[in-house]
Parts: structure tokens; sequence; C-alpha cells
């Protein structure tokens, strides 16, 4: 009974998706908006429409890629962390004024276990140095939402934050970005209903937002961000500095877009 605004990068695949919703349902409020989540100028531009648009109760970041080379966007900036970290923090703070209109307003972002290899590394947010390993990179995007999560926790304290690991599901991400591991593990593997039934409860459930904002979720249970005696907890001031920079990078974008 939801409106359910679609945001995806491919038209195609997009108003299939969409058409799957209207036959299951039988809702007709599913809007379609093409944006490529990893263009900065393109995520405001979007943002800044929507925003003139329509209200909001619940944003669920989902997007996200894993690129195995390094590439860049026509932006010069590494396709990774463009976007699955930079569109993510982007979107989100340009759509909280609409947030903040809304009594139960809930944002949720779709993060991955693999984040709890990575302690925050605020030196190298494009990958610069060293090998580039996708999985990595991929793993530190994933730390980096959630500490964006527990920052904007603090900061907004009328929303309610949570950020979550989905497990490992069989999706065409999975199968294209890591092939070795899907060969492997494919038997295993959740469907992406599974996936997403934790996104779900917290984007509508009462018991979600009893608990406290800012929590990382898997199975509809708020888990550690650390594994026991991992070197992973980084200091309160590269967290802070982390929100810095994004501030710095999105309001460069921000400039240079219409209006």
């Amino acid at each position: 009974g939801g409106t359910v605004h679609l945001v995806c990068r491919n038209k195609e695949r997009a108003e299939v998706a969409k058409e799957e919703i209207v036959t299951e349902t039988g809702n007709q409020n599913i809007f379609l908006h093409i944006v490529d989540i990893s263009n900065p100028k393109e995520v405001w531009k979007f943002a800044e429409k929507f925003r003139n648009e329509h209200k909001l109760n619940v944003l669920v970041n989902n997007a996200g890629c894993m690129v195995n080379n390094r590439e860049l966007t026509e932006d010069g900036l590494e396709k990774n962390f463009a976007t699955n970290t930079l569109g993510t923090y982007i979107l989100t703070t340009a759509l909280l004024p609409l947030l903040e209109k809304e009594a139960d307003a809930r944002v949720i972002t779709v993060s991955s276990g693999g984040m709890l290899v990575q302690k925050l590394n605020i030196s190298d947010l494009q990958s610069e140095n060293g090998t580039f390993d996708g999985t990595m990179v991929y793993a530190q995007n994933k730390r980096q939402q959630v500490v964006l999560t527990e920052q904007w926790a603090k900061a907004h304290r009328n929303i309610h934050f949570s950020v979550m690991h989905p497990g490992w599901a069989d999706t065409p991400a999975v199968r294209s970005s890591m092939p070795d591991f899907y060969e492997k593990m494919k038997s295993y593997l959740r469907t992406a209903a599974e996936g997403a039934d934790t996104v779900v409860w917290l984007a509508v459930s009462a018991e979600a937002t009893q608990l406290p904002s800012g929590l990382f979720f898997q199975d509809r249970q708020p888990v550690a961000t650390h594994l026991p005696l991992a070197c992973t907890h980084s200091p309160p001031e590269d967290e802070e500095k982390l929100m810095e920079v994004l501030e710095e990078f999105s309001q460069k974008f921000r400039s240079t877009s219409p209006g």
C-alpha cells in the first residue's frame, strides 16, 4: 500500500522490476527515476527535484557495485567509492530535509558483513595506493557506510538510521562480481527475498524503531560491527574526518549542478 520510488541506473531492468511489483501487489503507486548513483551531479539534480515534488518516510540505500579493476567515472572518481560511499552520502544528506518533516522517518543502508575485515582508512579513499583489490575496496566502502550511519544517528535524532548485512544472497551482482565465491557457495546462498527481509522489517516494523538508531543488523537483530580482538576500531577523529571529506566532495559537485 505504500508509494514506492525506484531509483535505478538501468531503464530496461527498472521497468521489468516495476512491472513485477505492480503485477504481484496490484499497487499502481510505483514510480521510476533513472539515476546513476556513481554520478554525483546526477544524484544532486535528482534529489533536489524529488525534494520539491514528493514526501519521503523511508530511504533505502541499496545501490552498490564491486568493480574488480580500478576504473574512474567521468568525474575522475574511483567507481566503487563513487557509488557505494559518495553516492550514498549525497543522496541521504540531500533528502534529510524531506525526512526531517515526517514523524517516523527511517534510513536503511544495505552494507555487507565483508566490512568486518576492514578498518576505516581515510588516507586513501579512492584506492590510489598499493595493489587494487576490488573485494577489499568494496569491504572498505561498506565499513564507511557503517561509520556514516553511526554519525548520522548522532546528528539527526528524529530520524531512525540503521545499516544491515543481508546475508549472502544469490543475485546477479554476486554472480558477476564474485564468480569464484558464487561457484563454491551457490547451494548455500539466500534468495533475494530472504536477503531483503531485514531491510523491509527495518523500513516498516514498529519493533525496529524501539531499538537505538545507528545500529548494524543481520536477520532482524543488532550485531557487533567489529569481530572479537580485531584491530578494526578507528579513532573518533577519523570518523569525523570522513564526514568532512565527503561533505567537501559533495559540495564540489553540487556547485556545478544547474540550480
